[in-house]
Formats: C-alpha cells, structure tokens, sequence
C-alpha cells in the first residue's frame, strides 16, 4: 500500500513538472513571437511603409486604438490616422521600441507594455512615449487588437 501511495505521488509530480514545463515552453515561444511582429513594425515603420507596419494589427473593424485624439476604431482608420499624421518618411523617422513588460493573459492573448521612440531629422524633433497593447494569437499569427500609445 505504501510503495502504491509513494509510486502515485511519483506520478502526480512527473505529471504536474510535465505540463509547468510545456506552459513555460508556450509562453517563452508566444513571447518570442510577439517580439518578432514588434520587430517588424519597427522596420517597416522606419523605411516609411505603413501598410507594412499595420499588418501587426488586427485587420477588423474591432481593432481598438487610443492615442491622444481619443478612441479610434478600425484598422482602416487607424491607418488613415496614421497618413495624416506621419505623411512622409521624414515625419516618420526611425522606430525603436524598448520592452519593458510581456504577460501572458491566456494561451491566445498576450499584455506588452512599453517605450516608443521615433529618431527625426526634421525640425520638428525626436519624440517618444509609452505603450500598451494587447495581441491576440490567429491561426495567421500574433496581431495586436488594442493599442494605447502616448
């Protein structure tokens, strides 16, 4: 009876290291990920491509974005937002983002929270701010659904 208890007990701590382990590997793997589609924005966003920037996000009408105008919804406006704001390469400059939080919410979303910055040579000068975004995993990969940049 004693060895069956102990051999149980064997089993339930191989089981339970088991499944720490392959979560850990799930998180470590979706957090390498979303830094890849970050990396991406960042590149294309500083050779001045904005449709390649937005494909980090969620194209849908849902897709929620917060910036010093207030709500926006909608990919297609937040593009346009974009354009109006950043019409050029110049104005755009060269993106760097610095993370500073990753939280796995759940296996399908992910919290990143960070620090923005745009290296201009216009007149009007660098700029920089802080970030939030929520990405949500699709079957074509990571996309961010809510943006709240400042």
């Amino acid at each position: 009876m004693r060895n069956s208890l102990c051999l149980l007990l064997s089993f339930s701590l191989a089981c339970t290291t088991a499944c720490t382990n392959k979560l850990a590997l799930q998180a470590s793997t979706a957090k390498k990920d979303v830094r890849a589609v970050l990396e991406e924005q960042s590149i294309c966003w500083s050779r001045g491509d904005l449709e390649c920037y937005m494909q980090g996000y969620w194209k849908s009408d849902s897709l929620l974005f917060i910036g010093s105008r207030g709500l926006t919804y909608g990919w297609q406006h937040t593009l346009d937002n974009y354009k109006r704001g950043y019409p050029d390469a110049s104005a755009m400059g060269q993106l760097s983002f610095n993370i500073k939080e990753m939280r796995q919410l759940s296996p399908e979303t992910m919290l990143v929270v960070g620090k923005w910055r745009l290296n201009r040579k216009v007149a009007a000068g660098d700029l920089e701010g802080h970030f939030s975004v929520i990405f949500r995993k699709f079957s074509d990969g990571w996309r961010i659904i809510a943006d709240h940049s400042s």
